[in-house]
């Protein structure tokens, strides 16, 4: 299979998840289209880690994936703690963060 399907795929993925960063307001929603774009940009190092026949891009993938698994844990906590707080969980309303 030829590289170009592997980055048109990552590119319609990373498009999805760029305009629903755009759109949308609700965190949840943010952090899940955060996720597919490091997922696009995951499969684009991918492809061409096969492409060159090294596994550096593979490791390079491996890496952004501990730190997407990271962002989304410290993520879901912060909107936890906004939860439990009864505060306003709209992305405009929380622009400031006061104590």
């Amino acid at each position: 299979m030829d590289i170009g399907w592997y980055l048109a795929v990552s590119a319609i993925v990373f498009g999805v998840g760029a305009a629903g960063v755009l759109t949308r307001r609700n965190p949840l929603v943010i952090l899940l289209c955060l996720e597919l774009m490091l997922n696009a940009a995951n499969l684009a190092l991918v492809a061409f880690s096969r492409m060159w026949g090294n596994s550096d891009g593979q490791i390079f993938a491996l890496i952004v994936m501990v730190v997407a698994a990271c962002e989304v844990t410290v993520g879901l906590g912060m909107i936890v703690a906004i939860y439990r707080r009864k505060i306003p969980v709209d992305v405009d309303e929380m622009r400031e963060l006061q104590g």
